[in-house]
């Protein structure tokens, strides 16, 4: 069981990609006091987690409705995860819209920042590799640790400073961009 938290947790943690996210939510944030910053971090993680959660369990059960296959929402999913990797490796996004604190938590940074495309594509498909629990533990467990790693942004940014922060952003980037290509690769493997 161990085992298959720690192999759930892997890919989970590269899709949420926080230490990617630190240099974003430091500029949404400027100017706001740490307690209303924290505030904001724990709407975010309960948006995330109320998302990742409720796709992993209700994600299969739309899937019949539309008549979509696993495969194609690989396929569709890893296309996608590819897109964002190489956008993200060319050219970094960066939110230049202002948001009101009471609703930063919830979007920008609770979805599609910490939870977006790329936890749900990659939840949804290693529940059948891994088990529903392993992949409820290690999306739990990727939220709090994003959590964790957006309390302390600004001290992560301060030691690594922000041409390590984007280095390390850039590397989380090609790692997405390789998930993405496996996605496509066993989508299409089911198919054929």
């Amino acid at each position: 069981m161990l085992r298959n938290i720690a192999l759930a947790f892997i890919p989970v943690f590269v899709a949420v990609d926080a230490i990617g996210v630190m240099p974003i939510f430091l500029s949404l944030t400027e100017g706001i006091e740490r307690s209303q910053r924290l505030k904001i971090i724990g709407q975010s993680m309960l948006t995330a987690l109320a998302l990742a959660v409720g796709f992993i369990f209700l994600g299969k059960a739309v899937f019949r409705f539309l008549g979509i296959e696993i495969a194609d929402f690989m396929i569709a999913g890893g296309a996608i995860l590819f897109c964002i990797a190489i956008i993200d490796i060319i050219n970094p996004v960066k939110e230049r819209r202002r948001f009101t604190a009471d609703d930063l938590g919830v979007v920008p940074i609770g979805t599609p920042l910490i939870v977006g495309p790329a936890v749900l594509t990659t939840s949804l498909v290693i529940v059948p590799h891994y088990g529903l629990f392993a992949t409820l533990i290690a999306v739990i467990i990727n939220v709090l640790l994003a959590g964790v790693i957006l309390s302390a942004s600004a001290i992560f940014i301060k030691y690594l400073g922000e041409a390590w922060s984007k280095a390390l952003s850039k590397i989380m980037s090609l790692l997405l961009a390789a998930i993405a290509v496996m996605l496509i690769r066993k989508g299409l493997t089911q198919f054929f």
